[in-house]
């Protein structure tokens, strides 16, 4: 089961992610999700575990404890949507600010 932790701290490593939910099974998985462009912490991971009653667990285990002076938000993760990276104009992709119009020729 994936689990979507949010509300970390950025100081939070992957390993200290993963001992608080081995501490209710095992864990396949740690991925603390990072800026693409300056490789900071965006202040939420998601935790693989195989066993959904384990996952559970740690679900109802996690949730709403602090770690690091930050409380956690500990949830099952949702499938990601396909229309990552659209626009909110109909799907519509492309032009920014004024586009469309006649090409200038130089």
């Amino acid at each position: 089961m994936n689990i979507y932790v949010g509300n970390l701290s950025r100081e939070v490593t992957e390993e200290e992610l993963r001992q608080e939910f081995t501490a209710f099974g095992e864990v396949t998985s740690v991925n603390i999700i990072k800026d693409k462009y300056g490789g900071q912490p965006r202040g939420f991971a998601f935790v693989e575990m195989p066993s959904k009653a384990e996952a559970e667990a740690a679900i109802t285990g996690l949730k709403g404890k602090t770690l690091k002076e930050r409380t956690l938000d500990v949830n099952e993760a949702r499938p990601r949507s396909d229309n990552r990276g659209g626009s909110s104009y109909g799907g519509r992709k492309g032009g920014g600010f004024g586009g469309g119009g006649r090409q200038r020729r130089y």
